[in-house]
Order: structure tokens, then C-alpha cells, then sequence
């Protein structure tokens, strides 16, 4: 059924920022070696774990596969602590002006904040983090109108599409009637798993993945998306 649309919809590692890279693993590293841990993440380690989602969980599943500290035996006290840490740092590489907005995202927010659409950001991200990209990267006016949900806001982690459901619902949304902007596999079944429109934009690292079933790919915002595109999705019928 043909919807008109009503939610603009944004991952942020990735999307709004190219954060991953140089943004995030460097965190990563920064957080274990102040912790004294022989632990560092090359750039195809760091590919390999970003399939799953979530930091804390790649933490788990890294040392799970390769083997835990063996000085530290509270596992849990262990990956909050790392992520608290690397949180902090990340924060204030953001903060530092670091890593640039990625092509046509100011565009595409004002655009839709113009038209009176909501628009949101739904990430696997610590919720600090993400306001903070946010906040820094696209400015407080426009971060005063833009909703978060992060973290650990559920359970259920992307390819779940739990943090998009838990959108929807929270902002009265009709899944059909929004469009999500992510970059990876996991966040495109996220975004479609919840009944959503999806437009993927390639990042550093999922450049190539499998992009079966979104409804356009494309290397960034800047290459023929716009609100009226994201429009006309919301009213094809599948």
C-alpha cells in the first residue's frame, strides 16, 4: 500500500560520519592499551567484527574467538570499563573536528526538516556517542529536532530490526512511510526486517557487502538522492 512519507531516517557510524576506521577502532586501540592489553585491532580485524553489532558485543566476540585476559576475571566489569574508556575517547575525536560529515547529510536533514518530516538517528552506537556526532557534526539547532535512539535503548542488536520497530513506535510512525540511510548488510536488514524503505550508502568498510533488497546503493547522498526521491519510495508498492 502506498504511503506519504513521514520519517527521514539515519544510521550514524558510517552514515553521518565515516566513523569507523579512524574513528572508532582508533578508540578501540587508545582504550586497550590504557588498560595495559596487548589487544589491537588491525584494519581487517576491525572489518571482521563490524558484521556484528554493537561495540560491547564485538569486544565479547573478539576475546571469545581469540582468547579472554587471563588477569581479569570479571569479563562484564572488564568490556563496560573498555567501552566507557574508548566512549570518552571517541568523543573527543569527534569534538576535535577529527572526521568530516560525510556528502549531502546536511542537505538531506534540512530537507526533511523543512518539509515538517521527523527525522532521527537509530544506531547501535553508546547514545553519548551518537549525540555527540550529532550535536558537533550537524549543530545544535538542527540536533534540538533530530530524535536518537542508541545504545543499548534495545536489547536486540542490528540485523534485529528491534531499534527501528522501537522508532516507529515511539514517533507514531508508519514503518512503509519512512526511508532509513544506512551503510552496511546488518543495517539494511535492520531498516527492511522493520518494514522500512532503505538507501544504502557505502562506507570504508562495506563497500562490499551485499546490498540485496535496498532500494538504492549508492557511494554517497551527493549522487542523485533527495527528498523527492525518498518520496516516491513510500508510495511504490513492493
Amino acid at each position: 500500500m502506498p504511503h506519504e512519507m513521514q520519517a527521514l531516517i539515519f544510521d550514524c557510524d558510517g552514515v553521518l560520519v565515516d566513523t569507523e576506521r579512524d574513528g572508532h577502532r582508533a578508540a578501540f586501540n587508545a582504550a586497550f592499551r590504557a588498560e595495559g592489553l596487548a589487544t589491537d585491532w588491525p584494519e581487517d580485524r576491525y572489518g571482521e567484527l563490524l558484521t556484528t553489532g554493537g561495540g560491547k558485543e564485538r569486544m565479547r566476540r573478539h576475546y571469545d574467538e581469540t582468547g579472554w585476559p587471563v588477569a581479569e576475571p570479571d569479563r562484564d566489569a572488564l568490556i563496560l570499563r573498555l567501552h566507557l574508556a574508548k566512549t570518552d575517547l571517541f568523543m573527543q575525536l569527534i569534538e576535535q573536528g577529527a572526521l568530516p560529515l560525510r556528502p549531502g547529510v546536511a542537505r538531506m536533514v534540512d530537507a526533511a526538516l523543512a518539509a515538517g518530516l521527523k527525522v532521527a538517528v537509530c544506531s547501535t552506537s553508546n547514545e553519548r556517542a551518537v549525540a555527540t556526532v550529532v550535536r558537533v557534526m550537524l549543530g545544535k539547532d538542527r540536533a534540538a529536532r533530530i530524535t536518537i535512539f542508541a545504545g543499548d535503548a534495545v536489547a536486540r542488536k542490528k540485523p534485529d530490526p528491534a531499534i527501528y520497530t522501537l522508532a516507529a513506535a515511539t514517533l507514531g510512525l508508519t514503518p512503509a512511510a519512512c526511508v532509513v540511510i544506512e551503510d552496511s548488510n546488518i543495517g539494511l536488514r535492520a531498516a527492511r526486517g522493520a518494514g522500512m524503505r532503505c538507501i544504502v550508502t557505502r562506507s570504508t568498510y562495506t563497500r562490499d557487502e551485499d546490498f540485496t533488497g535496498a532500494d538504492r546503493v549508492v557511494d554517497d547522498l551527493d549522487q542523485g538522492i533527495d527528498l523527492d526521491l525518498c518520496r516516491a519510495l513510500t508510495i511504490q508498492e513492493d
